[in-house]
C-alpha cells in the first residue's frame, strides 16, 4: 500500500499538466475509473419519455377450442345466447355451437357420448343423475327460479286471489325429475294436501309436452318455467304461483352449467374461457336490455313484450354463479322427498373454474362494479 501511495505522488504533477492542457485546448478528455471500480451509469436525459411498461401476460392456451354448448328452448339459458351473439365465445378463443334438446336426459347423454362439452341442465335432475353416478358435476350456474305453475281460467272464475289448494281435485300436468314437480310436492306437503290422494299428477318428459298437454280437457293445471309462462298468460290462462313469490323457494337454483367432472379436471382453461365468456354475457345482460332481447329472440321466438317480462320481468335470474350453498341445501329437499339417495355434492361441484374465470376479468377491470359484485355474491354462496 505504502508503493503504491509513493508512486501516485510522483505522477501527481504530470497528470495536473496534462488537465490544464486538455482545458487549454477547450476539450474535456473524461478521467478513467479506477481499476475495479465500475462506471458510473450515464444519467437519463431530463424530458424523456417512461419505459413502455410491459405487457399483459398471454392467457393460458387452451386444451381445445371447439365447444358444443347444449341448451332447452328457454330465456332461462340467454347467457350463452347473449356469449354467442356478442361474440364473448370467439373473443374468448372459443369455437361455439349451442344445440337445443328438448330434456335434461339427453344433454346428460350428450356429454357422457362427448356430444356435448357442457350443458345448461335443471338443478333437480343434475342431483339425480349424479346420485346415480353419472360421473358429471355443476361448475356454473344459468338461472335461479323462474317456474311455476298455471291453471285453466274456468277454475278460477268468481275468485279474486287462490293458492297451491286450488289445485285439490284436479289433473296437474308436470315434467317427471324436475323442480317444478319437486316444488309442486314441497308446497303440497305445506298446505296439508297429499299427493297422491288429494289430486292428480300426470308427468311428462319434457316441459313442451307438460305445456301442450294443457290444451287437452284431461288437463286443469300446468308446470311453467320461460318463457311458457309468457305464452300460457297470453293464451288465457291463471298463473298459480311464481316459485320466486314463495319464501320456500328464495334463491332457489334452477338451470346449473353441467360437464364431466374429468373434462373440468383436464381442460381448465377451455372451460375458463368459457366461464369468462358467460360472465361478460351477463354484465351485458344487465347493461343492455334492449339488444338482449333482440340476442334472445333469435333463439326464443315470441313477442318482444313476452321476452322482455320472461327476461326482466323479475320472477327468474339468468346468472352465472355456481351457488353452491343453494344447491346443496336443494339437494338436502331431493332427497327428503325420496327422488334419491343422499351422497356426497361435494365431490361433484366445481366452484375454481368460476372464482378463476372471474378473478381474471377483476384483475383486467379492477374497478368494475358489476365483478366486484359478483365477487361478493361468489364468497357469500360459494366459499
Amino acid at each position: 500500500m505504502k508503493r503504491v501511495c509513493l508512486a501516485f505522488c510522483a505522477l501527481l504533477p504530470a497528470l495536473l499538466l496534462l488537465t490544464a492542457c486538455a482545458a487549454g485546448n477547450g476539450a474535456q478528455t473524461p478521467t478513467p475509473p479506477a481499476a475495479g471500480t465500475p462506471a458510473e451509469t450515464p444519467a437519463e436525459p431530463t424530458g424523456t419519455a417512461p419505459a413502455t411498461p410491459a405487457p399483459a401476460p398471454a392467457p393460458p392456451a387452451l386444451e381445445q377450442t371447439s365447444f358444443k354448448l347444449g341448451h332447452l328452448n328457454s330465456t332461462a339459458h340467454l347467457l350463452g345466447f347473449v356469449a354467442a351473439e356478442e361474440g364473448y365465445f370467439a373473443e374468448e378463443g372459443l369455437d361455439a355451437e349451442l344445440l337445443l334438446f328438448a330434456s335434461a336426459g339427453e344433454m346428460v347423454a350428450g356429454l357422457e357420448s362427448g356430444n356435448l362439452d357442457a350443458a345448461f341442465i335443471g338443478s333437480v335432475p343434475t342431483i339425480t343423475f349424479q346420485s346415480q353416478d353419472h360421473p358429471v358435476s355443476v361448475f356454473g350456474g344459468a338461472m335461479t327460479n323462474g317456474h311455476g305453475y298455471v291453471i285453466k281460467s274456468e277454475f278460477t272464475e268468481g275468485l279474486s286471489d287462490w293458492d297451491i289448494t286450488i289445485l285439490k281435485g284436479r289433473n296437474v300436468a308436470t315434467v317427471k325429475n324436475s323442480v317444478q314437480e319437486l316444488e309442486l310436492y314441497m308446497l303440497l306437503d305445506q298446505a296439508g294436501l297429499d299427493r297422491e290422494t288429494d289430486l292428480n299428477v300426470v308427468v311428462f318428459d319434457s316441459q313442451k309436452d307438460a305445456f301442450n298437454a294443457l290444451a287437452g280437457a284431461e288437463i286443469d293445471a300446468a308446470s311453467v318455467y320461460s318463457p311458457y309462462a309468457s305464452i300460457a298468460k297470453n293464451q288465457g290462462y291463471e298463473v298459480v304461483y311464481y316459485c320466486n313469490e314463495e319464501p320456500l323457494f328464495e334463491n332457489q337454483p334452477c338451470c346449473r352449467q353441467v360437464a364431466l367432472t374429468q373434462a373440468l379436471a383436464d381442460k381448465p382453461n377451455t372451460y375458463t374461457a368459457f366461464e369468462r365468456a358467460l360472465i361478460k354475457a351477463y354484465k351485458f345482460s344487465q347493461e343492455d336490455r334492449e339488444k338482449t332481447i333482440q340476442d334472445v329472440k333469435k333463439y326464443i321466438d315470441i313477442e318482444l313484450d313476452a321476452l322482455e317480462y320472461e327476461i326482466y320481468g323479475g320472477h327468474s335470474l339468468s346468472h352465472p354463479d355456481p351457488d353452491k350453498a343453494a344447491t346443496a341445501a336443494l339437494q338436502r329437499k331431493v332427497v327428503d322427498f325420496g327422488y334419491t339417495t343422499n351422497y356426497d355434492i361435494e365431490t361433484r361441484y366445481n366452484t375454481e373454474i368460476y372464482a378463476g374465470a372471474l378473478n381474471s376479468l377483476l384483475a383486467e377491470n379492477p374497478d368494475d362494479t358489476l365483478y366486484r359484485d359478483l365477487l361478493a355474491h361468489f364468497e357469500a354462496n360459494d366459499v
